[in-house]
């Protein structure tokens, strides 16, 4: 015997008759035959119970009241035990609800139909409030009051004139909105829950259903057996029979208004439909003017189908009258398929004619419009453009004229900014823009400001010719793709099939005649572009066919190398959309080699221009020289050199290194890469004759000289300058460009042909090679002018000044220490030594080389020339050569100390007391001399050595 089962919870807790509760608990049975009883509220209810598991039993509640307890029996553990309990009650059922138990009306309905009182199935639930809210605390208004405010309402709700103003001041006057809201939720959802219907209400109660039919046929079976009751059966029967004639009786009138009623319906259907072809001229020109053309074909269609073949005169007449206006419909479709339109419009005007039957072929009727409209746009985008070109007044690109670099980059940085403002137009060509000339920088900023508006906005238009090219590829971008798509759905039938005409076999023989006319379209394109920005790429064609393509006069002004780029990119996009349209090969060919042709014309201009302006950048040196650690002195020509290049690069980045979908290489072709190649070498080599030029630039008056030193960017700036506002002299514009030469060959060309190689150009070692080569010549030149410039005084001064005051070697009879020519030649060099140091420390070590080397020549062949040494005279030549010698350690080369050692060689051997009176003498020269002499020893002449070496 196991443990008794046990209750522990239900749910719900309370319900009607027929309530579906869940049971939860513990040892509520083994299985489904282990559970032998079930009583709920003391009902038994084990038919309607199913067993889930130990723990759960689903049933439904008897016809029991009142709260009781929910006892479990089980074969395995006997009578069981509850420890919750479930409380039943009945709920008032009116005549017209359902319900799944048997319901005693002997007290309702039957005592209201014995006192003779007609009742209402809504009286029953007159206690009930539609709206589920609580009414505690309304104090109800009188029905006298209520029918002063309403007097032709009532608030019952069985009654026709219900108010619901009246029911809710009745029942819900102190009401708040949110209540109100929660009553009308309330009757949403009993509404739902009622209007789920009988079928609900039987699925929930199908067994007690079943029951009832089964006790029915159960006892029709008994009465049928039975001899006695079977008379009873046939007066039942005919009962039955006499009360459906009654009712027929009741509703036999309403029976015949209703089949007079459809009567009157169809013979109403059949006018209105007749109507509608009376009506239809009216509501086809109604509708026309309101743009349905669908209501207005498919309404034809019908009358056409319906009313086409009708015998009837009227039927007729009315109908050559809807055919008329169909006529002039078909007309005015066919008037806006000539006209331009998008895609979809054409396909579905061509649609609409299709289904009209239209005559002719509406879609090879279009694709001729369009062809023919697409060139005149073409035309008339050609003739407006080229007359603009020529009354355009051409207005140069402002130049600030002044010597300071800075100041004439800053304002020409202006003009980039007010340039980007004003219009969608891309920058100057290059940062280095700026013109020196005579013109003083107050007198040209007057000049600009005095400028009028008009002036000023002319002076930042658009070329013209870049207009043409937005233009033109706007229109074949976005009226062509448009074209081409038509032609394909036009070939492919899907024109046809869209309007109905299934049938339709488009003529075949046309497709060449409309890939003549695409070509005809990409050629006519392709040539007025190339009229206007390579002329000569036409010079194949008759004089009359340039002159159709039109003539850009060559006397005006041509379009700036910085609008090029843009002018390739809205080609380029141009023809890559067009690639995406699968043209025929041989159609896209003509934009494909248009745009190759302007991508080459674009790299080729903008070199050459670049070259121009390196080549002019010497009239843009301003002689300010600026100091730094790592690359020593230079002015702003490398820079300047540096950012046309790079520039121009960046301008020529998107033409020449990206390639879109079915682009041809630009280096693919070997004239292009050789001619590339060229232009770069001559990019890279055009600023060595700057350098050169400014090198020997003849000393003339610069009015605009900078007499400033700007340290405020942490490198220092020495600003060049000599008496009475002249260049610098000969010898510092030596070396100041020579420091330029070193700087661009060592440093800014390996870095220009690094990014030349970054953007795709070819051939770079070459032009690497070939520009350091001319560099390299050109630092010789300069090298060997200035060390010659300023070795030449020194040199030619030795001899005279060695020979001052009829000196003789042989005759000369006391030692007073170094004399004064060898101390000139040391302030000499160490003059030149600071000249080179201020400009580029790193040069000191090689400049002072060659000047110690022809020095030391000239000095050995001096004492090489000596005939006779007197015994104070050797020892005179001795101290010298070994000061000389001495200072100049650093800077001795092979060929220095070959010089000394031949001259040393010459002297005479000394004595004991004149070695020591040439040590004494010369460490006095050197305590005297010692300040003179600090730059020969230095630490910044040893870092700039090793750095050198």
């Amino acid at each position: 015997m196991g443990p008794p089962p046990v209750v522990t919870g239900v749910s719900p807790r309370d319900g009607p008759p027929g309530t579906r509760i869940i049971i939860r608990g513990e040892n509520l049975g083994n299985d489904p035959k282990d559970l032998i009883g079930l009583k709920i509220c003391g009902v038994d209810t084990l038919m309607t119970a199913e067993w889930k598991s130990s723990k759960k039993i689903i049933a439904r509640t008897g016809p029991g009241k009142g709260k009781g307890d929910i006892i479990v029996t089980t074969r395995s553990g006997g009578v069981g035990s509850c420890t919750v309990g479930f409380r039943g009650f009945f709920v008032q059922i009116g005549p017209l609800q359902d319900s799944a138990v048997w319901i005693d009306e002997t007290q309702t309905v039957l005592a209201n139909l014995g006192r003779g009182r007609p009742s209402s199935p809504m009286i029953s639930k007159d206690d009930e409030d539609p709206l589920g809210i609580s009414n505690e605390g309304n104090r109800a208004k009188s029905e006298e009051e209520m029918l002063e405010h309403f007097p032709d309402a009532s608030g019952n709700l069985a009654l026709e004139n219900f108010s619901p103003a009246w029911y809710l001041l009745e029942n819900h006057q102190q009401a708040s909105f949110d209540d109100l809201k929660m009553g009308l939720n309330y009757m949403k959802r009993r509404s739902s829950h009622q209007s789920e219907g009988p079928v609900t209400f039987a699925k929930a109660n199908l067994s007690g259903i079943l029951d009832c039919l089964d006790s029915l046929t159960e006892m029709y079976e008994k009465f049928a057996k039975d001899d006695i009751q079977r008379e009873c059966i046939n007066s039942y029967a005919v009962s039955l029979m006499q009360a459906k004639s009654c009712a027929d009786g009741l509703f036999q009138e309403v029976l015949g208004r209703k089949d007079k009623a459809d009567a009157t319906r169809n013979a109403l259907g059949v006018l209105q439909r007749f109507k509608f072809l009376f009506y239809l001229p009216l509501n086809i020109e109604r509708n026309i003017q309101k743009e349905d053309y669908n209501l207005v074909i498919n309404e034809y269609i019908r009358a056409k189908s319906l009313f086409e073949d009708s015998p009837i005169q009227v039927f007729q007449k009315v109908y050559k009258e809807v055919e008329s206006q169909v006529v002039k419909f078909k007309e005015m479709l066919q008037g806006k398929l000539r006209q331009p339109n998008s895609l979809e419009e054409q396909k579905r005007l061509i649609k609409y004619l299709t289904s009209l039957d239209s005559d002719d072929d509406p879609g090879w009727g279009c694709l001729m419009s369009q062809e023919k409209w697409l060139t005149k746009l073409f035309m008339e985008c050609k003739e407006s453009n080229t007359q603009e070109f020529q009354e355009e007044i051409p207005i140069a690109p402002p130049r600030h004229k002044g010597s300071g670099g800075s100041i004439g980059l800053s304002l020409q940085a202006e003009s980039r900014r007010e340039l980007q403002e004003d219009a969608p137009v891309p920058p100057p060509r290059h940062k280095a823009a700026v013109v020196s000339s005579g013109l003083s920088l107050s007198a040209e900023l007057i000049k600009v400001t005095s400028k009028s508006s008009d002036q000023m906005s002319q002076k930042f238009k658009m070329p013209q010719k870049v207009v043409f090219v937005e233009e033109l590829t706007d229109i074949m971008g976005h009226h062509f793709p448009d074209f081409w798509k038509l032609g394909q759905a036009y070939f492919s039938g899907s024109l046809h099939k869209e309007g109905g005409d299934r049938s339709y076999k488009p003529d075949q023989n046309k497709h060449a005649q409309f890939k003549q006319m695409v070509c005809e379209i990409l050629r006519l394109f392709s040539n007025l572009l190339r009229a206007a920005f390579l002329p000569n790429s036409l010079e194949n064609l008759s004089e009359k066919e340039r002159q159709m393509y039109g003539q850009w006069p060559e006397n005006k002004r041509d379009v700036p190398g910085a609008w090029l780029p843009h002018c390739v990119r809205y080609v380029r996009s141009c023809a890559s959309s067009l690639c995406r349209l699968d043209l025929p090969s041989d159609c896209q060919a003509y934009v494909q080699e248009l745009a190759l042709d302007m991508r080459t014309n674009c790299m080729f201009t903008l070199l050459k221009q670049a070259i121009a302006d390196v080549r002019s950048l010497h009239n843009k040196e301003t002689w300010i020289v600026e100091l730094d650690d790592e690359f020593g002195g230079r002015t702003q020509l490398p820079a300047l050199f540096g950012n046309i290049v790079n520039e121009t690069v960046q301008h020529l980045h998107e033409v020449v290194v990206q390639n879109k979908t079915g682009e041809t290489e630009i280096f693919s072709q070997r004239p292009v890469q050789i001619e590339a190649t060229k232009l770069c070498t001559e990019l890279l080599e055009g600023f060595e004759p700057c350098l050169e030029q400014l090198a020997y630039l003849v000393d003339k008056l610069n009015s605009t000289s900078t007499r400033s030193a700007d340290l405020s960017s942490g490198s220092s700036e020495l600003v060049m300058e000599s008496s009475e506002d002249h260049l610098p002299s000969k010898d510092k514009k030596l070396i100041i460009m020579l420091s330029n030469c070193n700087h661009t060959k060592e440093h800014l060309i390996p870095r220009l042909v690094e990014n030349l190689n970054k953007h795709g150009y070819l051939e770079m070692n070459k032009v690497l090679k070939s520009a350091q080569e001319t560099y390299e010549k050109l630092d010789k030149k300069l090298f060997d002018a200035y060390v010659e410039e300023k070795s030449n005084p020194i040199i030619g001064a030795m001899e005279p000044n060695m020979y001052r005051g009829r000196f003789n070697w042989a005759n000369y009879n006391r030692v007073n220490g170094v004399r004064n020519y060898l101390k000139e030649v040391l302030m000499g060099m160490i003059e030149i030594h600071a000249e080179v140091f201020s400009i580029s420390p790193l040069f000191v070590s090689r400049v002072m080389t060659k000047i110690v080397d022809a020095v030391a020549e000239e000095m050995s062949r001096l004492i090489q020339c000596v005939t006779k040494f007197g015994e104070i005279g050797a020892l005179q030549a001795r101290l010298e050569l070994l000061a000389l010698q001495d200072a100049v350690t650093l800077y001795r080369s092979a060929a220095t100390k070959k010089s000394f050692k031949e001259a040393l060689d010459c002297l005479p051997d000394l004595t004991q007391e004149n070695k020591k009176t040439l040590e004494d003498q010369l460490n006095k020269f050197k305590m005297q001399f010692k300040f003179q002499l600090m730059c020969f020893h230095s630490d910044t002449v040893e870092i700039s050595e090793s750095k050198t070496s």
